[in-house]
């Protein structure tokens, strides 16, 4: 097994122990996460849902991001990470949701928002959504997705740490 699958069976028991399903909402990383929880055995009594929401139409329609929001801030933007995973939220029947939005690269990226730029959103039924933003930089778009996967998941676990679900 895979760190990032090891990581991902510690997500999904730590939701399991507290009898929630995870959803995820995915623009950068296109389902990747949600994949990767999926790949292992067992997964069903804990997984939900994942919204990929790859464009601006997707994300207002499928998790309920406001246009002024992407019009005001943009797609990679700390709003639009924290209104993805509340979308993901109210819209499935999950007790957890990691939203990422982000620049995988290698290209699309602005002096204002580089390419790595990524913002994770985690909402969870009785804590208040946490947001954080990473930069990781241009080492490649793999690479980029694969470490915004496991710093959601991360982020994931010490929100059920915090007593999330």
């Amino acid at each position: 097994m895979t760190d990032r699958a090891a990581l991902a069976r510690t997500f999904l028991e730590a939701c399991k122990a507290r009898g929630i399903l995870v959803a995820t909402a995915e623009s950068c990383t296109g389902g990747g996460i949600i994949a990767l929880m999926t790949d292992l055995p067992g997964s069903s009594t804990m997984v939900d849902r994942g919204f990929v929401t790859y464009s601006n139409e997707a994300k207002m329609d499928m998790l309920g991001v406001r246009k002024e929001t992407l019009d005001q801030y943009g797609a990679v933007s700390e709003e639009t990470a924290r209104e993805m995973a509340e979308g993901a939220l109210a819209r499935s029947r999950a007790g957890i949701t990691l939203a990422v939005t982000g620049i995988a690269g290698p290209d699309g990226g602005s002096e204002e928002k580089p390419v790595g730029l990524v913002w994770i959103g985690v909402a969870a039924t009785g804590v208040p959504t946490e947001t954080r933003r990473y930069l990781f930089g241009n080492p490649g778009r793999d690479i980029v997705r694969r470490e915004t996967g496991i710093a959601a998941l991360q982020m994931g676990i010490e929100a059920l740490k915090r007593g999330a679900g």
